[in-house]
């Protein structure tokens, strides 16, 4: 189980790394940044841990991959300024 958390920990710490170095423009401070990809892969390892047997290494660092992609998608912001309509006359 360590090495499951370590494994997904990196794994989010990478992940969110490569967000932030590619979308810097469009996503928070780097700091929140990394400390949501570690929380969201830690947090997707725990759940396919509880849910499957211990003995499945790999898929459980996928689901902690995945809920930290998720996890990181929330904070990406608007590519562009939004446009508001001006009101009628």
């Amino acid at each position: 189980m360590l090495f499951e958390a370590l494994g997904s920990a990196l794994l989010g710490l990478l992940l969110a790394w490569a967000a932030h170095h590619r979308l810097s423009h469009r996503l928070p401070a780097r700091s929140l940044v990394l400390a949501t990809g570690v929380a969201g892969a830690l947090f997707g390892a725990f759940v396919m841990h509880s849910a499957l047997d211990p003995g499945n290494f790999l898929v459980i660092l996928l689901g902690g991959a995945i809920v930290s992609a998720a996890s990181l998608s929330l904070l990406l912001r608007p590519a562009g300024r939004l446009r508001r309509r001006s009101a009628p006359a």
